[in-house]
């Protein structure tokens, strides 16, 4: 009767579990979805877990949104132009209690120059497609571009877009683009992340398993 009990127990702590991994973890978004801006630009970051956006720059290390940079409104931190000393990494962090936890960090460049390329800020997922663009300040309307991974040559195109197909591991690394005329962008990491594996839930031998390990929860 108390192994029964126990494996009740057990199989509705697994339960519990594994519904907590369902959870999605604090995460940071930022609008528009890209890595580089030009100076005069503006942007807004936003905490899912209702957070406070801390960043590392050339003007100070761990410092929130609202101290000296940046306006909040509750969990979002919006910049309203943009300067190069705004590029550093940027991240969410919460506070429960007297522990304190956070996401993880973005690299945001702001670019003085001419020429940014557009790409996302977060890891892409491996499989899926992922499309760069390389962007002029001036004239902003599409312009033949060439795109570098790592500092080698790995394709242009005429209307300044070049997609990467089916990416995987390989396919990490340092981007940046050019267009003939008008200069070079900076460079920005992509990353891709592996397909998370199918979870399912554990299995019990009958529903009145489960209801029974729920009473022996509430009973300890």
């Amino acid at each position: 009767m108390k192994e029964a009990a126990a494996q009740r127990l057990i199989f509705l702590i697994s339960l519990l579990l594994w519904m907590s991994d369902l959870v999605s973890p604090a995460a940071l978004t930022v609008s528009p979805s890209r890595s580089q801006f030009f100076e005069g630009e503006k942007v807004s970051l936003s905490c899912s877990d209702g957070g406070t956006v801390r960043r590392n720059t050339s003007r100070g290390t761990r410092k929130r949104c609202g101290d000296g940079w940046g306006e909040t409104d509750g969990s979002t931190c919006s910049i309203g132009f943009l300067y190069p000393h705004d590029s550093g990494l940027y991240w969410c962090e919460s506070m429960s209690g007297s522990s304190s936890s956070s996401s993880s960090s973005i690299q945001l460049s702001v670019s003085g120059g001419s020429v940014i390329l557009q790409s996302p800020v977060l890891p892409v997922m491996e499989g899926d497609d992922v499309t760069l663009s390389c962007r002029a300040k001036s004239p902003a309307h599409n312009l033949p571009a060439a795109f570098y991974k790592d500092g080698s040559f790995i394709g242009d195109g005429p209307s300044s877009n070049f997609t990467l197909k089916t990416v995987n591991r390989s396919d990490e690394g340092l981007y940046h683009c050019s267009i003939s005329g008008q200069g070079e962008s900076p460079s920005s990491r992509i990353s891709v992340e592996e397909k998370p594996p199918t979870t399912s839930p554990p299995s019990s031998s009958s529903s009145s398993s489960s209801s029974s390990g729920e009473q022996l929860l509430l009973h300890l």
